[in-house]
């Protein structure tokens, strides 16, 4: 049975996983400084991204996402396991994605994992590590960079 302390950490760490979504779909970078540490370690490579650490890899999404007109991100299922202030978790993510074509747009979709761990600060619990794992790429357009 779970302890109301580890109850409040999930629910804790889940709302950290919506409020990443939710800033990285609403183009509110800046509010990623209540998702990651400073120090957080960031590998997006497995869908064509970069790797490094959180202020490099904040720099780089808005031109990289800008890109793309319209997208979202729907996490759920997620693993997590917490041992003391430090957390772990897997959780997938659902990302369909509108590409500007020279003629028209098309919606891509991605399939991936997030792999994260977790620390609790004395603001609430911050990413300091998450590593994107690919699951599935669908109709991505030629020349679109995305990775299997």
């Amino acid at each position: 049975m779970m302890t109301l302390q580890e109850i409040s950490d999930r629910l804790e760490i889940q709302q950290l996983m919506i409020d990443y979504s939710s800033a990285i779909d609403q183009r509110d970078y800046d509010r990623l400084d209540e998702v990651f540490t400073p120090d957080a370690y960031i590998d997006y490579r497995a869908m064509g991204g970069i790797d490094g650490r959180y202020p490099e890899v904040k720099a780089w999404l808005k031109p990289a996402l800008g890109a793309f007109p319209h997208y979202y991100h729907m996490v759920g299922n997620m693993a997590i396991t917490i041992t003391g202030d430090t957390a772990s978790a897997r959780t997938i993510c659902f990302n369909p994605m509108e590409v500007k074509l020279a003629d028209k747009t098309q919606v891509m979709f991605l399939g991936l994992w997030y792999v994260d761990k977790f620390v609790r600060t004395p603001k609430g619990w911050r990413i300091c590590e998450r590593v994107e794992q690919s699951c599935y790429a669908h109709n991505v357009p030629s020349g679109v960079r995305v990775t299997e």
